[in-house]
């Protein structure tokens, strides 16, 4: 089966068309879930799915389903794709290389006249990125049945609206919300090739990685109360400043991920809200988002626990009150195996150097893979860098990710 090689050319263009929708062009690229920039390069990427011969749909979250129909289209259909959303200020590759490179990876098989039995659908996963409602994979946790419709009338925005709201009036049927879930089995197999956004490969001077497991993240809201006085009338010892409990928690969970049995834990604190945040104010609040990522389960629910126990000696010795609440606790997602070996030996056969790796990011594919089959293929990162705009990954690279991609997705589609 030889499919004819990808354009970077074409893939080039639609990334660079696709990048124009953006909010904030001065600061990188930005276009969050909803908002006027996101929502025409939805009616864009639409366009240049049908342009490629593909029938596009969408369901109750805006999942986009872009089909090139099989022979036996009954089968259940094999998946690839990614999202167009992206976090504030970040670059034109994360999310958006996997849906061109889907749609380029269905024009080559489509003009390749390779019969296929079963469907290839290139998905549009709705909003990955936590930017707006402050969850992450919204479309394909529904996908999975982990977002209920009464879950979307409770996720808000900073503007107080909440997800069901916006969808509603976008015009989307909240009505057939339930419709949006899909058991094991329904879908065959599920492909997504990623930028990596790590430096592994680039460092290895290799284009493409195989992931063999997804990091499953824990994210967690962390709050300190402790007292709000005057920075000059408060001596030291009667201080219960909630500030400096906020630094003790970070840099003990630094400790914790350095010290841990599994080389892919991570611990991040992210956003940080100091209250009243004035310099001659000892800080009363503060409330700040820890992210905990692992390959290992049990590693990373140990570190947990034993950060638990850190606070709760915490308040004893500063004075505060700490609160914790767990927004999500993914579980690692494990790549297929049959599917590692069809890339592989596609890396092979076009004679193709590639490392098996960790995602130590999170993607669609980690929810996708609570009801079928996943694997994903990375390309190189330019100097690791990615949710920045200096984010970059050569076209080139992009398209001999998309050649393993259509390789691989004209096997799975005639299993």
């Amino acid at each position: 089966m030889i499919v004819k090689p990808a354009q970077s050319s074409n893939i080039k263009n639609i990334l660079e068309k696709l990048n124009t929708f953006n909010s904030d062009p001065e600061n990188g690229t930005t276009r969050v879930l909803f908002t006027e920039p996101e929502v025409e390069a939805r009616k864009y990427i639409k366009e240049e799915m049908k342009k490629n011969g593909l029938v596009v749909r969408e369901d109750s979250i805006g999942n986009i389903f872009a089909t090139l129909e099989g022979t036996d289209p009954d089968l259940p259909p094999v998946w690839t794709g990614s999202h167009i959303d992206t976090v504030l200020k970040a670059g034109m590759f994360d999310g958006m290389a996997g849906v061109v490179a889907g749609i380029e990876a269905a024009r080559l098989i489509k003009e390749s006249k390779i019969p296929h039995k079963r469907n290839i659908e290139v998905i549009v996963y709705t909003s990955e990125e936590p930017t707006r409602f402050g969850l992450s994979c919204l479309g394909s946790r529904a996908m999975a049945g982990y977002l209920s419709l009464e879950q979307a009338k409770r996720l808000k925005d900073k503007q107080g609206n909440s997800l069901a709201e916006v969808l509603e009036g976008l015009g989307y049927d909240l009505s057939k919300f339930d419709e949006i879930s899909f058991k094991k089995g329904e879908v065959f197999a599920a492909v997504e090739l990623h930028i990596e956004q790590g430096a592994v490969l680039e460092s290895m001077g290799l284009p493409i990685g195989i992931v063999d497991t997804i990091s499953g993240p824990t994210k967690l809201e962390v709050s300190v109360y402790g007292k709000q006085s005057h920075a000059g009338g408060t001596p030291m010892n009667l201080r219960h400043d909630a500030f400096l409990a906020c630094s003790e928690i970070a840099l003990k969970v630094e400790k914790l991920a350095k010290k841990s049995s599994s080389k892919d834990t991570v611990a991040t604190v992210g956003l940080v809200n100091v209250i009243p945040n004035a310099s001659n104010v000892i800080s009363g609040e503060v409330h700040f988002s820890l992210d905990i990522r692992d390959s290992d389960y049990e590693v990373k629910h140990k570190l947990i626990e034993e950060l638990k126990d850190f606070t709760k000696q915490l308040e004893k010795s500063r004075g505060v009150t700490i609160k914790i609440r767990q927004i999500n606790d993914d579980l690692p997602t494990k790549s297929d195996d049959r599917i590692i070996e069809i890339f592989e030996n596609s890396c092979k056969e076009k004679n193709i150097s590639y490392h098996k790796m960790v995602s130590g990011a999170f993607h669609d594919s980690m929810m996708v893979g609570k009801f079928a089959p996943i694997a994903m293929i990375f390309v190189p990162s330019k100097d690791g860098i990615s949710h920045n705009p200096a984010e970059w990954t050569d076209y080139d690279d992009i398209a001999k990710g998309t050649d393993i991609l259509a390789d691989g997705l004209l096997k799975l589609s005639n299993d």
